[in-house]
């Protein structure tokens, strides 16, 4: 498996995550924790929205490291049928200049 299949395995599993936890976030701030009750059920749901905010500005960051290091890592060589493709960059022969045509006098 080459290193850019597994930079492509992790990215789609970081974006999984960072959906995931935007997702569970309510955009008025209650979140998780309003869901879950007051501070003292289920051992303190109180920082919810704490975690909530701090893992998804992690899973960010994660993420563009990971992208920019698969583009770092990515060499750009084409591999197997891709790299029969044809280089149209390459300049035609020279052609050599044609003289200029002299004008033949009037006939009279």
């Amino acid at each position: 498996m080459s290193t850019f299949s597994i930079f492509l395995v992790l990215i789609t599993i970081v974006c999984f995550l960072l959906v995931v936890v935007i997702m569970v976030q309510n955009p008025k701030g209650g979140g998780l924790s309003s869901t879950l009750g007051g501070s003292t059920q289920m051992g303190g749901v109180q920082k919810t929205t704490d975690f909530l905010d701090k893992s998804t500005w992690t899973l960010a960051t994660v993420l563009i490291a990971l992208i920019l290091l698969s583009s770092l890592s990515f060499t750009g060589t084409l591999s197997g049928s891709d790299s029969k493709i044809i280089d149209n960059t390459q300049t035609a022969a020279p052609v050599a200049p044609v003289a200029p045509v002299q004008n033949a006098p009037a006939a009279e």
